[in-house]
């Protein structure tokens, strides 16, 4: 690995560290919070896509148009699911349930796609999802409003995984800006229709709101998401996925630096036995069970 690859690997996982603690400081509906986050990351990189990569984006067939789409409405999707986990769950649980999106993507491709599942993969999915058992069991006695955040961070999770599967081969045959153009913009607009439904605010925020909007879309989205995405093109997934599961360590520090909140000792104890898992898992399945991360 390059020393210029190595640095964006760390920014990329240090950046969606970011996710959950902004979405705290945004302090505002969790669709709006979802919405903005894709529709300012949509609006800075779009017009970079067509300037840049024109051309590619007009020789597009139908059906490549149409799963970029359908892997923007799931990202959607697992925004709205995670998004509002945060505010009802601690953010060590909901980082970490959210990070089985690589099980998903396993049990996914073997029981629908026909992907051969090792061994090995298969006590590593077992071993996470007992991780995950223990993560939610833990927060019944808490209240019922970390369960159910532990539920929609699960939920993420899946949705999560839809969005790599249906953009798994098309991302390696499009460059990361092509891509992300359509997914993050029909991300967007699904999220839009969805505020609308909800009868949620599109502007009624103060000045601190709109600075955490635009540092979600700066930080965990560009810096984090995309620049991911990008590195898929030079490196293992297997490698960008194991980095990634970082991302709950620092979530958790970072969450005790800015609000003081202490990790449940269901996280502490179902958090490591998940990312054990999720490794294992990896390791022994390689690239077909290693999703670009979208938290």
């Amino acid at each position: 690995m390059s020393a210029r690859h190595l640095g964006l690997l760390l920014l990329g996982v240090v950046a969606i560290s970011f996710a959950a603690i902004l979405v705290r400081l945004a302090d505002a509906p969790p669709l709006a919070v979802a919405f903005y986050r894709n529709a300012i990351a949509a609006a800075i990189l779009v017009p970079l896509a067509v300037a840049r990569h024109r051309r590619e984006l007009l020789s597009l067939r139908r059906r490549d148009v149409a799963l970029a789409v359908l892997a923007g409405a799931l990202l959607a999707a697992h925004f709205a699911s995670w998004i509002p986990s945060i505010t009802l769950t601690t953010i060590a649980a909901s980082t970490v349930l959210v990070e089985t999106q690589p099980v998903w993507v396993g049990l996914a491709g073997h029981f629908f796609l026909g992907e051969r599942l090792h061994r090995r993969a298969g006590l590593g999915i077992a071993v996470a999802l007992g991780g995950a058992a223990v993560v939610a069991g833990g927060d019944v006695g808490l209240s019922g409003d970390a369960m159910l955040g532990d539920l929609l961070a699960l939920g993420g999770a899946v949705a999560g995984a839809g969005y790599y599967l249906a953009g798994r081969d098309l991302r390696r045959r499009l460059s990361v800006l092509a891509y992300v153009a359509i997914a993050y913009s029909s991300c967007a607009a699904v999220l839009m229709v969805a505020m609308v439904g909800a009868g949620t605010p599109f502007l009624e925020f103060p000045a601190g709101t709109w600075m955490a909007f635009l540092a979600m879309a700066l930080v965990p989205h560009i810096l984090g998401h995309t620049v991911l995405n990008y590195l898929l093109g030079f490196l293992e997934a297997t490698v960008i996925a194991v980095a990634v599961m970082a991302e709950p360590v620092g979530a958790t520090i970072l969450a005790l630096a800015f609000f003081g909140e202490v990790p449940s000792w269901s996280a502490l104890v179902g958090g490591p036995l998940v990312l054990m898992g999720i490794y294992v898992a990896i390791r022994a399945q390689g690239r077909r069970v290693a999703p670009a991360p979208v938290d």
